[in-house]
């Protein structure tokens, strides 16, 4: 496969009818395989292993994935890399054969599509298979054979949802901050979908205060990414996680990315430290080139520092998604970035979160939805996070607030066009909020919709029920109704009556174990921007 070609295509594929299965039949072989391994396709000792090419490693140590959910289609996802923590992965610079699968049961006694991808070097041997001629609605499994060795079992789902949709999303996953045990809760739900809104890698260099042991990981590994391999290697890290895999397996994942997927609070071609643009746009080039190969996305694979990850996913006329992306068109922060008074540059028509065409996609997509939710997934909050000291109000100048005319014209625009239950689910600040939309927040403006922040997976380390940052928030703005800040995800259920998350949380991630509660439920009714708690 060419280096510029997003996906490869089945050579074979077969449709048939199914009926979605019983999660029970799942959950069952998930359980049995932590005494079974063989149940899922854990190495296999193979004679033959690389044969000519000199091993038998087993090569799927980075699990599998699928996402970009269609109605008859989804792409699956793996990677060859027996030594992943190590520059090529362990692999040979040479094009390896990739066999695949898709099956309507889990011990594959139906086969319905399968054929043959090839894994490239310049993609670090990962493989993106679009799946076509699936059937609708539908739960499948999948798998792949590649130099003796079978891969894990994973379950996936196509679209649309009818009446009835099960989501989780999560951000900010930062290895060195702790472990990933709420992703073995995720993985217990039954799921149609996940969200990831960001943060999926850190890029700063990992020190020896990391909650787990870095003592073991080499130099490269740990030094901060800048080039094409650090940010492979640091992806292999993160995707080692045995919990992350096990919540890429229960379902297919829509990606987008915030800012350490390449370097903390960039925007567009301007870097934290603000690096040569050109040397910087290099860097950008090479952190999405990682992005794509590490990602079960249906995005056209990046040959430079630009990629379009924005996208709509539909769920029928039940839910739809704008994924956004709001760092590589933004304009740089406002007042040298921090918390700040909104003010002349905060309120500039000319400086834009979004830019100007992915405004007007999010604008035009909204006018034309027919869903009862409208959904805006991405990265940083909208909800002015406000605190007063002094009879000084201050914000956070990365998020919508350091963006007001990006807010006003996104939601304003929303307004005139009469959207119904628009809802935003963002990341990004490593704690829950649930908010009132407005359009401005000082003048308290109508109410055109509600925002629930998701926290981190495990970035900030372990955090409490509530802070002083949030009394301060909430005392500055009337409009937020609930905080927390300890680490966890929010799985939700829609319907055509209502809006209902919950939040699920652990009090500590800095220890491997601890067991996931559910914190809180906040409810959404149709028709009503009205949060109940």
């Amino acid at each position: 496969m060419p280096a510029s070609q997003p996906v490869i295509a089945p050579d074979r594929s077969i449709r048939l009818g199914t009926t979605r299965r019983q999660f029970l039949t799942w959950s069952a072989l998930v359980g049995a395989a932590a005494a079974t391994p063989s149940l899922l396709g854990a190495p296999v000792a193979s004679a033959q292993g690389f044969g000519s090419l000199g091993g038998s490693a087993y090569p799927f140590t980075l699990g599998v994935a699928s996402g970009d959910p269609l109605p008859d289609a989804v792409v699956i996802w793996t990677r060859l890399a027996p030594d992943p923590l190590e520059p090529g992965g362990g692999m040979p610079a040479l094009p390896i054969s990739v066999r695949w699968e898709v099956a309507e049961d889990e011990r594959f006694a139906v086969v319905v599509a399968g054929g043959k991808a090839w894994a490239h070097p310049e993609s670090a041997h990962s493989v993106h298979v679009d799946v076509r001629g699936l059937a609708p609605r539908r739960t499948y499994f999948y798998r792949f054979h590649a130099l003796g060795h079978t891969s894990a079992v994973a379950r996936t789902t196509t679209l649309p949802a009818m009446a009835h949709l099960a989501f989780a999303w999560a951000s900010c996953q930062a290895w060195h901050d702790g472990y990933y045990t709420v992703y073995d809760d995720m993985a217990a739900q039954d799921l149609d979908v996940v969200f990831h809104l960001g943060d999926y890698i850190y890029e700063g260099e990992l020190k020896n205060t990391s909650v787990r042991d870095v003592s073991r990981l080499s130099p490269q590994v740990r030094k901060e990414t800048e080039a094409l391999d650090d940010y492979r290697l640091r992806y292999s890290l993160y995707k080692s996680d045995p919990s992350l895999q096990a919540a890429h397996a229960v379902a297919p994942w829509v990606v987008t990315m915030d800012d350490h997927e390449v370097d903390n609070n960039w925007a567009a071609s301007v870097s934290q430290d603000d690096d040569d643009p050109v040397q910087f746009l290099q860097r950008r080039a090479q952190a999405f080139r990682a992005w794509w190969e590490h990602t079960p996305t249906r995005i056209t694979a990046p040959t430079g520092p630009d990629m379009t990850i924005y996208r709509r996913i539909g769920f029928g006329d039940l839910a739809e998604f704008s994924v956004l992306d709001t760092r590589q068109y933004r304009s740089d922060q406002a007042n040298g970035d921090g918390e700040h008074e909104q003010n002349e540059q905060t309120a500039d028509p000319a400086r834009t979160i979004t830019g100007q065409a992915q405004e007007s996609w999010i604008l035009d997509g909204l006018a034309a939805s027919r869903a009862t939710w409208n959904v805006l997934a991405h990265q940083t909050v909208m909800t002015d996070l406000a605190r007063e000291n002094g009879g000084v109000r201050t914000v956070g100048m990365d998020g919508w607030s350091g963006y007001e005319a990006s807010r006003h014209r996104v939601l304003g625009g929303a307004r005139e066009r009469g959207v119904s239950n628009l809802m935003s689910i963002v990341g990004d600040i490593h704690r829950t909020v649930v908010a009132e939309l407005r359009e401005d927040y000082r003048t308290q403006s109508p109410v055109v919709g509600v925002e629930i922040a998701g926290t981190s997976i495990a970035s900030a380390k372990d955090g409490e029920d509530v802070d002083d940052a949030h009394r301060e928030f909430a005392a500055a703005n009337p409009s937020i109704k609930f905080g927390n800040k300890q680490r966890g995800y929010v799985h939700t259920v829609v319907t055509r009556e209502q809006w209902q998350s919950t939040m699920r949380v652990t009090d500590r991630v800095t220890e491997p174990g601890h067991p996931t509660t559910t914190r809180a439920m906040v409810t959404v009714p149709a028709g009503r921007p009205e949060i109940q708690v």
